[in-house]
């Protein structure tokens, strides 16, 4: 089936599908402007394999143009809005798109940068286009055929772009809805953008169950997103750890009643243990799942059931429905308990590897399998515990020390909102810990309080050397710390 047919599927017309702070839009509103921009591409063209681009915050215009362009045949290609215009440029010509729906309010930024010969669909289309217009029949879609390209956040390099199927959308949408137990009367908080795959996640497992989304207007005002959930009764909240901190201690959040809030989702990275508990104290009455994925794994990997999170603390669970998760050494072997090797992952979800890059596929994705990259170890009910990146290991007096693990203890002290650990070179320790770190407004902790701190708390070769204050850590498009960044900066 293609997935915009099943992703809607168990709508009913009548139900509210999005809420924005000045309008609600029901499916039949959505309907309709799918059907506005799939008349429009089949009228320009549009062959099935083609790309079509999306720029846009979550909309109801950014919708329409991800499902019209699955119902012609071709790819959507979500692109994140804060780019700029030339590294924008860069990535249509990579993704070969032969058209791209842009918001109104970015066509000033952006359109002067958009290759030519590349059909530019603006918002007006929605309405203007001529409902006599009949488009041919539309082509039959494989499961395993590309429904969306999704970029990776690159940092240093272009970006990767990880193919997604049809099926791959389908699977793990499906296991999804199924552990977090999602019905038609679930609304989430959309704070997440719709081009970061966890953020499209939340609106693929929402519209499959014919639910809602609150479209938060930006990430940069939390007590007016806080008024938006608490309005539009939202029982669903989803963030990434960024948004943890600063919800957690620099909002009012912990202290809102938000009585509609039943399922709090936790993802693309670790939150801390100390985080983890201010959050099942400030909502305790929420099921909180702590969970993990990776765009390569279309969004979700493992999950950690709500009641396990005292049991089983700082683990990310065990793989989800038709997801199976092995922690291996380098040998191949399962690690036992203790031992740490890399995650790897099989599932209907995984993609099947990256466009125009065979080697780095080939590396990536091993005979059905995704080597993620990420280093863990297990306990003895094989419940996994992320330990760190396989890049921001630091090795501090011969010790192959974990970045999170020092992070963690770093955010103990209630007045950090947010920490980042990189290794620097060092005559004496191979490499030295340097800490950036945001504190609470007004706070006077000092360099030396956090030094102390993780003096008492860790090993002595896990101690900071020093400690550097900064305003704000520099993060991606998906919300994640880039460290990199930091090891230039210093």
């Amino acid at each position: 089936m293609n997935t915009a047919d099943y992703l809607l599927q168990n709508a009913s017309e009548n139900d509210v599908v999005f809420v924005t702070p000045k309008t609600t839009y029901r499916y039949q509103d959505l309907s309709k402007a799918v059907g506005a921009l799939t008349r429009l591409l089949s009228s320009i063209g549009i062959k099935k394999g083609e790309r079509i681009g999306l720029l846009g915050s979550n909309s109801l215009f950014w919708v329409a143009g991800y499902l019209s362009a699955m119902k012609t045949g071709a790819i959507a290609v979500p692109f994140a809005t804060k780019l700029p215009p030339a590294e924008l440029a860069d990535q249509i010509e990579q993704t070969g798109c032969r058209a791209v729906c842009v918001e109104n309010k970015l066509l000033a930024k952006y359109a002067p940068s958009i290759p030519q010969g590349t059909d530019i669909i603006g918002e007006e289309s929605l309405e203007k286009f001529p409902s006599t217009f009949s488009p041919g029949p539309f082509p039959d879609m494989g499961e395993n055929e590309d429904a969306a390209w999704m970029l990776t956040s690159g940092t240093t390099a272009k970006p990767r772009i990880v193919r997604i199927t049809h099926a791959n959308i389908q699977s793990n949408t499906d296991s999804i809805i199924q552990y977090l137990e999602l019905t038609r009367a679930d609304r989430v908080l959309s704070l997440l953008p719709f081009y970061y795959c966890y953020g499209t996640s939340l609106l693929h497992t929402h519209m499959r169950v014919g639910g809602s989304l609150a479209l938060a207007d930006s990430v940069g005002f939390p007590e007016k997103i806080l008024d938006l959930m608490e309005e539009t009764a939202c029982t669903g909240f989803a963030g990434v750890p960024t948004t943890f901190q600063m919800y957690l201690r620099n909002s009012t959040f912990p202290q809102r009643e938000l009585p509609a809030l039943q399922k709090i989702q936790q993802a693309g990275g670790k939150l801390m243990p100390a985080l983890i508990e201010e959050l099942v104290q400030s909502r305790p009455r929420a099921r909180i799942f702590v969970m993990y994925g990776q765009t390569e794994a279309t969004a979700r990997l493992s999950y950690l059931p709500p009641e396990m999170l005292k049991s089983k603390p700082g683990s990310i669970g065990r793989g989800i429905p038709g997801v199976e998760l092995q922690v291996l050494n380098e040998s191949g072997a399962e690690v036992k308990p203790g031992e740490v090797g890399e995650i790897v992952a099989w599932g209907k979800n995984i993609s099947p590897g990256y466009v125009n890059e065979s080697e780095a596929s080939a590396e990536k994705f091993v005979n059905g399998s995704l080597h993620t990259g990420d280093m863990a170890t297990v306990d003895e009910d094989g419940f996994i515990y992320i330990v760190d990146r396989k890049s921001d290991f630091i090795k501090s007096y011969g010790n192959r020390v974990s970045s999170q693990e020092v992070e963690a203890c770093v955010l103990e002290l209630k007045d950090i909102v947010s920490a980042a650990a990189i290794g620097m070179p060092d005559a004496l320790r191979g490499e030295a810990i340097r800490i950036f770190a945001v504190r609470k407004a007004k706070s006077t902790l000092t360099e030396e309080d956090i030094i102390q701190h993780c003096m008492r708390r860790l090993a002595r070769y896990m101690a900071p050397k020093d400690v550097v204050f900064v305003q704000s850590l520099p993060t991606n498009q998906h919300g994640k710390v880039i460290k990199s960044e930091l090891r230039k900066e210093a």
